[in-house]
């Protein structure tokens, strides 16, 4: 009797060490085929292949650590700033000083939420490359896009949410924050800079529609980056305008809440509709693409604090905004390792989605709260 199940299992191993060689003969044969080849050839076509087989071994070196190290991220990089220590709200004027030759100076508050636009940027584009517009991020993995594969996508989707808050913020400092409505035009900067952010997340150097040579994303947010600095210059200057009213922050909570309920039903609907635990390769970019929106909102809702600092004081709204930054730092404690889409109700793969979503639902609920404070 030992002996048939003895021979049953030695079957079942010899079966699958069968398969196995086959695969790996069927897996590996183009390599064996092009080594035979190569051996056969002199060395003037040799030389060109070494270099092109180096060429890309240096290239897939440099992005896989540009993919996996994020240099400078920090959940509380905000805590730099001291928002907390600014008495006067963004563009009011502050206490005049003496200058070397006696006479006053006058300088305004410049903007919390355009100096952390600014650096939000800065950490995308130079404290970090850009991965979205690079050229073997483009290629994708043997053909397969990197955002439907499990690995080498987090950063990517990451950068991209930053950029999407960014993007909300530049649309309200032209429309709404860095000029008087209906009474002043819009700012060069602030327009310029808007544009250049709202720019292709994903141009190379070349592309073919349309085909020929191109600028590269991270060249069009840098030239952001200066014009939104170039705003805050003239702003402590009290050369240009930021209009610190109540509806006007009332407008822009509102419109970072719809951002991120758009977020929410993002996480929503490929947790109901996918959930297949570890094995969902599109479940890791939602994750990190509504972690990075947070991390942003959290700098901008936070410098936002700052430059309406008068009317958070006036309408008692400091004890919301503290719960508002506790649900945001919360959220940005969650760092798994490997992103899971399992059933909300499971016990073996969790759901990092729902419970993102859970959380962004949180944080908008009281950015709806504190809207409806200043509405009334």
């Amino acid at each position: 009797m030992l002996d048939r199940i003895a021979g049953f299992f030695r079957l079942i191993g010899q079966t699958i060490g069968r398969w196995a060689r086959l695969f790996f003969a069927w897996a590996f044969w183009p390599f064996l085929a092009a080594h035979g080849w190569y051996q056969r050839r002199s060395w003037l076509i040799r030389l060109p292949i070494i270099a092109f087989v180096a060429l890309f071994a240096v290239l897939y070196g440099y992005f896989f650590w540009q993919t996996q190290v994020w240099s400078n991220f920090n959940t509380a990089f905000v805590d730099q700033y001291r928002f907390s220590e600014r008495k006067i709200a963004a563009g009011q004027e502050l206490p005049s000083a003496e200058s070397a030759s006696g006479a006053a100076t006058k300088t305004c508050q410049r903007s919390a939420i355009v100096d952390v636009t600014a650096d939000l940027t800065d950490f995308n584009v130079n404290q970090n490359a850009w991965i979205s517009s690079m050229l073997l991020y483009k290629m994708g993995f043997f053909g397969i896009d990197w955002d439907h594969t499990p690995f080498l996508d987090n950063k990517a989707s990451f950068q991209r949410g930053i950029n999407q808050a960014v993007r909300r913020t530049s649309a309200e400092l032209v429309d709404t924050l860095g000029r008087v409505r209906g009474t002043s035009g819009i700012n060069n900067d602030l327009q310029s800079a808007r544009g250049n952010l709202q720019f292709d997340e994903y141009s190379w150097y070349f592309g073919f529609n349309p085909f020929g040579p191109k600028t590269p994303t991270p060249s069009y947010y840098r030239s952001a980056i200066g014009s939104l600095r170039k705003f805050n210059t003239d702003l402590s200057a009290c050369n240009v305008i930021f209009d610190g009213r109540a509806d006007n922050l009332m407008q822009f909570i509102d419109r970072i809440a719809n951002d991120l309920g758009a977020t929410s039903d993002m996480l929503a609907e490929r947790s109901e509709h996918h959930n297949r635990g570890w094995f969902d390769t599109r479940a890791d970019d939602r994750f990190w693409f509504a972690y990075g929106q947070l991390y942003a909102y959290y700098a901008i809702l936070t410098a936002a604090q700052a430059d309406f600092s008068q009317v958070v004081q006036e309408r008692n709204l400091g004890a919301i905004w503290s719960g508002t930054t506790r649900q945001f730092q919360a959220a940005l404690r969650i760092q798994p390792s490997i992103i899971s889409n399992g059933r909300e109700d499971g016990w073996i793969m969790p759901s990092h989605l729902a419970t993102m979503g859970f959380y962004i639902l949180r944080v908008r609920s009281n950015l709806v709260e504190i809207r409806s404070v200043l509405d009334r």
